[in-house]
């Protein structure tokens, strides 16, 4: 059967396009259109269909308050259509926090020059979108399940030190060459929940993809602004995206939230987000970050397996390594040279996952100390990593 998709958008020529471009791929079938936020609710409650597309500037209901009555309604993976600006990737995060799955730019110039670089490029996300855990976006991110903390007093935050110290440019290995050629131990998938004793960590880092942006959002609400570990994050995000997205996590979190810059120093309390379209690797004397450019022969940019490797030769053992949802397999080979070197590590369930890849891989080469729902990682993290 072929993913059936609603296309969502109030520009006739751009919903005609659309279903051009979708219809190249016979697995996939446009099954009809709205123009309005509106109609949108009515046809997938109509509809059905596996997948909906979603402008966010639109009459009578626009595209952000769409998507949440879709959810409330009719949950159904959506994927947005953004701009690449800072404005709409501010929009697009909220798209996410609403219950759209993912995101893709709307560029009207690629449609006439690069359509079938455009066709792969919509039909691929649209499958990816398609095996989206409608239970997960039905109620793990629902708004009274995300705590969003706004204090009332103000905190008392570290400084973060934001000197572009100087990096000689190099390439960056590809993942193989960073990847220990002896493999962990296989083992079951751990799926033990009994209450460890509070430990030390030096650095705690955080790796996730699609659906991403929502479960990270949950986690690091539930840190205390005293949390005692510094923190690196790494969610796969186009270079026009990380800087609002560390902007609206900061604002929301207890914790310091920023996008990453070259010389940052990692600190108890402060979260680093590695910029999109670069690769964030800790110093190897284990006491800052350095941003170098992205490396063609990657797939992401930032590259959690990048970011965790080098993890894993600066700072020997005192690390805690999540991961949560998304597509692929980017982290496990990180994993696998965090666990060498005496890391614990956490992998996001399946139930709790919109995308259960990126967690899967982990869990499936026995490197998951813990497998764990997305709405106890927070709290575990806050109990767990002492001072």
């Amino acid at each position: 059967m072929p993913i059936t998709v609603l296309v969502v958008d109030d520009s006739g020529f751009f919903r005609r396009r659309v279903c051009e471009l979708l219809s190249t791929d016979a697995r996939i079938k446009p099954i009809g259109t709205a123009s309005n936020g509106r109609e949108a609710v009515e046809k997938a409650i109509e509809l059905k269909p596996d997948v909906i597309t979603m402008d966010y500037e639109m009459p009578v209901l626009d595209g952000i308050s769409a998507v949440r009555e879709i959810m409330q309604k009719a949950p159904v993976p959506v994927l947005m259509f953004s701009s690449l600006t800072h404005e709409g990737a501010r929009i697009t995060l909220g798209a996410l926090e609403a219950g759209a799955v993912d995101y893709l730019p709307k560029n009207f110039e690629d449609i006439s020059r690069r359509p079938d670089e455009l066709a792969k490029a919509l039909c691929e996300k649209v499958i990816e979108v398609s095996r989206s855990r409608r239970g997960a976006l039905a109620s793990a991110y629902r708004p009274e399940r995300t705590p969003i903390v706004r204090p009332t007093t103000p905190i008392s935050r570290p400084t973060v030190s934001t000197s572009r110290t100087p990096v000689s440019v190099r390439s960056e290995r590809p993942v193989s060459s960073i990847t220990p050629s002896v493999a962990a131990p296989r083992r079951t998938e751990s799926t033990v929940h009994t209450k460890a004793q509070p430990r030390h960590f030096d650095l705690v880092t955080i790796g996730t993809s699609t659906g991403g942006p929502m479960a990270l959002q949950m986690v690091l609400t539930q840190l205390p602004a005293n949390f005692p570990a510094p923190l690196l994050l790494v969610q796969h995000m186009p270079a026009a995206f990380t800087g609002a997205f560390a902007e609206r996590l900061n604002t929301l979190c207890q914790i310091q939230v920023k996008e990453a810059q070259d010389g940052d120093q990692l600190k108890a309390g402060v979260a680093l987000l590695a910029p999109g379209g670069k690769q964030m690797v800790v110093d190897k004397r284990g006491n800052c970050v350095r941003i170098l450019p992205g490396d063609e022969r990657l797939n992401y940019k930032p590259c959690v397996d990048v970011t965790f490797g080098s993890a894993a030769n600066a700072i020997r053992g005192k690390i805690l390594a999540v991961i949560m949802t998304g597509m692929g397999s980017d982290g496990r080979d990180g994993c696998r040279m965090l666990k060498e070197h005496g890391a614990t590590i956490w992998s996001q369930d399946e139930n709790s996952s919109v995308i259960y890849g990126m967690p899967m891989a982990v869990a499936k080469a026995g490197l998951s100390d813990e497998v764990l729902d997305l709405n106890d990682i927070g709290r575990r993290l806050s109990s767990d990593v002492s001072r």
